[in-house]
């Protein structure tokens, strides 16, 4: 069997309708450690809390960049197309290049919830994925009460195949306003190239959006 010989992802932007998916710059640093402090985020990721300008420099001027130039995955900066406000991040991760397969997870800034920019950022990705990089296979793992991250799933046409018992550690905000550590369960999710049919033409019809139009 021939081994696939690429083993980064190349450095690409992709618009859609309403977004631009680009990577991190220095400019983004405010509004992504606000993003970072909001409370959802901080409950449903491991991301430090507070979250802190030092922590975001971090982010955009190694963490991010080398994700892509080590070959784990690609992170990208999700903005409006008109305002460039940043809405959100979506990350591939746990890259294998060997099956090609991946892991996506997402961020969604606190203003821009509930216009579906989630399900718009990620949809673009997996067309990205799949027609342009020819990958097989896209993951999506859950926690169990992270209903929102679900929905997204479920909307760009994921099969829910399992639950990882006791897999990920939450946090929960106590009385005095401080965090605690919880355990739960992770729901995984996958997406194939042949679960995208139709998907894109189906959010149109019922007045919603064409996710993809070009990446460079």
């Amino acid at each position: 069997m021939e081994l696939r010989m690429t083993t980064t992802f190349p450095d690409v932007s992709i618009s859609t309708e309403r977004l631009v998916l680009r990577p991190f710059e220095e400019a983004d640093v405010p509004a992504h450690t606000e993003m970072m402090n909001d409370e959802q985020v901080t409950a449903w990721t491991s991301v430090p809390q507070p979250y802190t300008a030092a922590d975001a420099e971090e982010w955009v001027r190694s963490i991010a960049p080398a994700e892509r130039a080590e070959g784990r995955g690609i992170v990208l900066a999700v903005t409006e197309f008109l305002t460039q406000r940043l809405v959100g991040t979506v990350h591939l991760q746990n890259t294998n290049w060997r099956t090609l397969a991946t892991e996506v997870a997402y961020v969604t800034a606190p203003w821009a919830r509930g216009e579906g920019y989630a399900t718009e950022s990620v949809l673009a990705v997996a067309q990205w994925l799949f027609r342009d990089q020819k990958f097989e296979r896209l993951e999506i793992r859950t926690a169990a009460d992270n209903t929102a991250s679900q929905q997204v799933a479920q909307k760009i046409g994921c099969i829910s195949e399992g639950v990882l018992r006791n897999a990920w550690i939450a946090r929960t905000q106590t009385e005095d306003g401080s965090w605690a550590d919880i355990r739960t369960d992770l729901i995984v999710w996958s997406l194939l190239p042949e679960d995208l049919e139709g998907v894109a033409e189906q959010m149109a019809d019922a007045g919603g959006y064409a996710s993809f139009t070009d990446w460079n």
